[in-house]
């Protein structure tokens, strides 16, 4: 059965994306950020095709997204690290260490891990001081990794986390060093190391000047459930927030919140056909939004219209962050790509 929801998702747009940041990393690898499913989009989907434009190592947030890659035989690291209830042997990914007991409780393994720091964040990571006691000596790391609190702003905090994680090179035997997310990446080459770790930007969110190249990827498309005229005076949904000033067609679309389009967009969003732009109209429901079709005499039951989305623009919109955008949009829309 066909969905009368569809993601319309651009490929090449999605390997541009990568590739201009892997430019901006300079001499650093670029890896992507796959983790809540691919920011919503597919992340074996993702994936596969980050792959063969040449990524080497993807980021998932759990074991379970992990495991969903397994076949694909990329290098995957679980962000998340290892609780208790997680693999030891698992071949497929390795753990992400950021606390003593999971060191502990990894390093017999003997098995290759990545290590989170904590330079600022205080969110997950050891900290330098455990690095400086010992904690990490034995174990056989890959990656030693720590995270950006504000990349996207240009605050002093940035150059105090980018001095604190240099202070670790040589201190540790992980083979490289990785601090940049999307942000950071576009903060410049002293903050690349030897990998970094684009999200948010590789599916067309931008966040500071550099991003300027990024495409859009994703397109939410609605089907049209049916046309009707609203004379002047009459409201079109619930508590009738919005009134005709004037005959008006109407086009009510497959859409809601249970789809991630949220009621934040009600007498804000907008839609297009055939290079025309359509107002949204009245409140956002659950499963049914509604546009004005005036312009559009063609339009009508069972045709496709796109609803803006651009990540940048519908985020100052709405007032949600383009990674709430992305990662909210839900399983009833058809993923297509192309």
């Amino acid at each position: 059965m066909t969905a009368p929801l569809r993601l319309r998702l651009d490929s090449a747009a999605l390997v541009s994306n990568w590739r201009h940041l892997a430019k901006l990393s300079g001499a650093a690898a670029c890896g992507a950020a796959i983790k809540a499913n691919g920011y919503g989009l597919g992340s074996r989907d993702v994936a596969r095709r980050l792959a063969e434009a040449g990524c080497r190592d993807f980021f998932v947030a759990t074991w379970a997204e992990a495991a969903a890659l397994a076949d694909l035989g990329l290098s995957v690291s679980v962000l998340h690290g290892l609780r208790a209830e997680d693999p030891l042997d698992a071949p497929y990914a390795r753990p992400v260490l950021s606390t003593a007991e999971q060191v502990r409780r990894w390093k017999p393994t003997g098995r290759p891990c990545d290590v989170m720091v904590d330079t600022g964040m205080n969110r997950l990571g050891v900290s330098a001081e455990e690095i400086g006691a010992g904690l990490l000596d034995g174990l056989v790391i890959e990656t030693l990794l720590s995270h950006l609190v504000s990349a996207d702003e240009d605050v002093p905090l940035n150059a105090r986390q980018l001095a604190a994680f240099g202070a670790l090179k040589g201190r540790t035997a992980a083979k490289r060093m990785s601090l940049a997310n999307s942000a950071g990446i576009a903060l410049g080459a002293d903050y690349a190391f030897d990998l970094t770790r684009p999200g948010i930007a590789l599916y067309g969110g931008w966040q500071r000047p550099g991003h300027d190249a990024i495409r859009q990827v994703a397109t939410p498309e609605a089907q049209v459930l049916q046309r009707r005229t609203v004379r002047a005076g009459d409201s079109v949904g619930y508590n009738a927030t919005w009134i005709a000033p004037a005959d008006t067609e109407v086009a009510i679309l497959n859409l809601g919140y249970a789809d991630g389009y949220l009621r934040c967009f009600s007498g804000k969003g907008l839609a297009s056909a055939e290079g025309i732009t359509l107002p949204l109209i009245g409140r956002v429901s659950m499963d049914l939004t509604a546009i004005d079709v005036t312009a559009l005499p063609g339009i009508g039951e069972g045709d496709w219209v796109a609803m803006s989305y651009a990540l940048p623009e519908t985020a100052a919109l709405s007032g949600l962050s383009q990674y709430e955008l992305l990662t909210g949009l839900g399983p009833r829309y058809e993923r297509i790509w192309r």
